[in-house]
């Protein structure tokens, strides 16, 4: 990441300290709801895509860990209590793994205007379903395969299944295990999309990580606080306004793509 300008590099650190805040306080959304936003700024997904992947894995992680370690030591907690349903990570990584391998290997190869658009595509009809506060969802077993199947595909493009998977996990996993189950999810299939990076000789972009990261971990001990309130009050404005920003932003990129097709 280099020959920025002042103003880009300093919107890139405010983006990657929201980031961090929404993956700490909600479990998803750090990737779908900063990436459209960097991709304005500088329209390069093989670089952006390693940095957040890399902090997915270390602040996904870390939260998991204090978790366990403030469920244990509740007087009335036994000593195997744990936060993260495995039941559903084994149906979740069984339906996901296939979809985002394939994925991955389209990432690596397609153009990075192809990779882009099809960001803004996905994250621009997540922005809808948010304003209309009508997020995916069923009852049905066999929709709920296929929302793991796309969201595997989708988390191997570009790491933005969240608004996929998030309502299958919600309808099987309890509240307060949802967000660190969902962390353990990531960090697999992160994992998996990282591995592939570095064997095919992706810069995973590790000097960005000296100035990157501390962003990141701002906006992560504001999530951890975020999170707290969230599992008491009702997050539905927060969605709408960020639903209405995202939109913005995926029409605004679809539409530079475009120009610059017709150039």
């Amino acid at each position: 990441m280099t020959d920025l300008l002042l103003w880009q590099y300093l919107v890139i650190g405010l983006l990657f300290v929201w980031g961090g805040f929404v993956r700490s306080g909600l479990g998803f959304g750090g990737a779908v709801l900063t990436l459209p936003f960097l991709l304005m700024v500088h329209n390069a997904p093989l670089i952006y895509l390693p940095i957040i992947a890399v902090h997915l894995l270390f602040f996904s992680a870390l939260t998991i860990l204090q978790a366990q370690w403030r469920a244990r030591r509740q007087p009335d907690s036994p000593a195997t209590r744990t936060t993260v349903n495995w039941q559903f990570l084994r149906y979740a990584l069984l339906l996901m793994l296939i979809p985002k391998l394939i994925g991955v290997a389209g990432v690596i190869t397609l153009p990075a205007t192809v990779v882009s658009s099809f960001i803004f595509v996905v994250v621009a009809i997540y922005a809808v379903s948010y304003i209309l506060q009508r997020p995916f969802k069923s009852n049905s077993r066999t929709v709920d395969a296929l929302f793991m199947v796309l969201g595997g595909y989708v988390s191997g493009t570009s790491l933005i299944a969240a608004p996929l998977v998030v309502p299958v996990a919600a309808s099987r996993v309890a509240r307060h295990e949802l967000r660190d189950t969902l962390f353990v999810l990531w960090f697999v299939l992160v994992a998996i999309k990282l591995a592939a990076f570095a064997w095919s000789g992706i810069d995973l972009q590790w000097r960005a990580h000296l100035w990157l990261l501390p962003c990141a971990a701002v906006g992560h001990v504001m999530g951890l606080r975020f999170h707290d309130y969230s599992l008491r009050a009702d997050t539905g404005f927060f969605f709408r306004v960020l639903g209405t920003g995202l939109l913005a932003v995926s029409l605004a990129g679809l539409g530079r793509m475009l120009a610059q097709g017709l150039g």
